[in-house]
């Protein structure tokens, strides 16, 4: 991908910092929304996706909250709250139509080459877990998002889903799982690269790699004065714009500090970096097509949900087993190691402290991961996958997470497992912080970040842009069933995913 050469002085509409999903979505829903509209894009890296994005970094499990445990959490009086599923649910679908809109358009020539049918199942064993999972089928059960959904504590039902789950399991074990046929895998990564290839052949598109943001500054007009420096000829200059868009993953931290936004202070970041066990035998890859999730370990942050992952990376079929989690200061998998101290402020050191004080478990949990030995890493493998060898297997890098530290009255810092969106009061600059589930509801977040930054959110011919985009817009998916069952059913078709077609041919068997 080739950049286009920028003037040495320019003053775009739009600045986005970073070349991830987030950027990529916010530019090509903008560009759509007015043509006209400038834009500037600028990635301390030499390629776009390199760092959250990338597949080999991102759980590419396209998070619709069917198999993800943490999502739905046990109350003390025993039910399964299932809000937060509710809303990640309609989130992604509303990224369906958002994906089914770029191949409806031949902006993706054929979407099976970034998102394909790959079945949801959690899985758990004990008679604790597998009364919380039926539970939790019965609690989500009850709305229409999550209608399909199978349940079963029959061993042999089980072993005809996942058969490598099953072999040499004990006989005398209880378990118990549930799968959703309608579950996806997406590689990001591509799906982000098509979003930039589109957008580079734009007008008035400018995409700059190996560009690293140095300052944020206000101008005198109150527009935003941008530091860019060129890593490859070390120069910098000064690019000027009425809106900044910070979606660098675990470097938005560091930039929104820089842009001292009263809205930001008080914010701090806990990395948690992460390992993958990648399987090498292809007749084991070939056993297994599911992602399958288990409960977390007391302590551990949502992104080291242990799973067995069917995946497909570039057309390829690959299974992986993690994340291991691990503690590095770093912010970014190709950051710099002070990217921790060098984020400690004045207003921002009373919130870290507090929350490092109340997550004692996560600290030990995590000093735990990094001495893990290859034998532990198998052990933990050996619970979703029996029969495992550790030759079978090799270990290999994950990406780099920084969870939102926030203010908190109460408890005075507490640590966020979500995303988080900061805006300037006057929407002229907007960062988001954290993580999981990120990529998979990057649409419904930029749709919000638009309406709260950009005036022209709400004018007629606005509103009528989105709903050419999202068809849904306007209405609740959530709310609607009626409403969701067809936008489910058109962008299963538009993006060729067959899960509709598995469940009636069950059916019909």
């Amino acid at each position: 991908m080739n950049t286009k050469k920028s003037s040495k002085t320019s003053t775009p509409d739009v600045v986005l910092i970073g070349a991830g999903i987030m950027s990529a979505t916010l530019g090509l829903l903008l560009k759509k929304l007015n043509p006209a509209i400038t834009i500037s894009i600028f990635e301390r890296l030499d390629r776009v996706t390199a760092e959250s994005s990338d597949p080999w970094n991102n759980a590419g499990t396209g998070h619709s909250a069917f198999c993800e445990l943490n999502y739905t959490p046990q109350l003390p009086d025993g039910s399964v709250e299932v809000k937060k599923a509710v809303k990640i649910a309609e989130s992604f679908e509303v990224s369906k139509e958002f994906w089914a809109y770029l191949v409806e358009n031949e902006i993706i020539e054929s979407p099976e080459s970034f998102i394909n049918n790959i079945p949801h199942m959690s899985f758990v064993w004990g008679d604790e877990n597998v009364d919380y999972l039926h539970k939790r089928y019965e609690a989500l059960t009850s709305h229409h998002l999550f209608q399909g959904m199978e349940y079963t504590e029959d061993k042999e039902e089980i072993e005809s889903w996942v058969p490598l789950v099953m072999t040499g399991r004990n006989p005398e074990e209880k378990v118990a799982a549930t799968r959703m046929q309608l579950g996806t895998d997406v590689n990001f990564g591509a799906l982000t690269k098509y979003m930039f290839n589109f957008l580079e052949k734009e007008p008035g598109v400018n995409l700059c790699l190996n560009h690293e943001v140095g300052d944020i500054d206000r101008a005198d007009d109150q527009s935003w004065l941008i530091e860019v420096k060129n890593r490859d000829t070390k120069r910098t200059r000064k690019v000027k714009t009425k809106f900044v868009f910070i979606g660098a993953g675990g470097g938005s931290l560091p930039l929104l500090e820089k842009s001292r936004i009263p809205e930001g202070k008080g914010f701090g970041g806990f990395p948690v970096s992460g390992q993958w066990l990648v399987c090498n035998k292809p007749e084991i890859i070939e056993k297994h097509q599911a992602k399958v999730y288990g409960k977390a370990s007391v302590g551990s942050p949502p992104m080291s949900v242990p799973h067995l992952d069917t995946r497909m990376i570039d057309g390829k079929k690959a299974l992986l087993f993690g994340p291991y989690a691990g503690f590095s200061t770093k912010f970014l998998k190709n950051g710099s190691y002070l990217d921790l101290p060098l984020s400690i402020k004045l207003n921002n050191i009373k919130p870290m402290l507090a929350a490092g004080i109340h997550n004692i478990p996560l600290t030990k949990y995590l000093i735990d991961q990094v001495r893990q030995s290859p034998q532990d890493r198998l052990e933990a493998l050996k619970e979703y996958l029996p029969e495992a060898k550790l030759e079978d297997w090799d270990l290999e890098k994950a990406g780099q997470r920084v969870q939102v530290i926030k203010k908190d009255e109460k408890e005075g810092g507490v640590l966020e497992f979500g995303t988080e969106m900061v805006t300037a009061a006057d929407g002229s600059l907007a960062a988001l912080l954290g993580a999981s589930p990120g990529a998979s509801t990057s649409v419904s977040i930029m749709i919000e970040l638009i309406h709260k930054c950009f005036k022209e959110a709400k004018s007629p011919e606005w509103q009528e842009g989105f709903k050419k985009i999202i068809p849904s817009f306007g209405g609740s998916l959530a709310a609607d069933e009626d409403l969701a069952t067809k936008t489910r059913a058109r962008t299963t078709e538009v993006l060729q995913l067959n899960a509709a077609s598995h469940m009636e041919e069950e059916l019909t068997a």
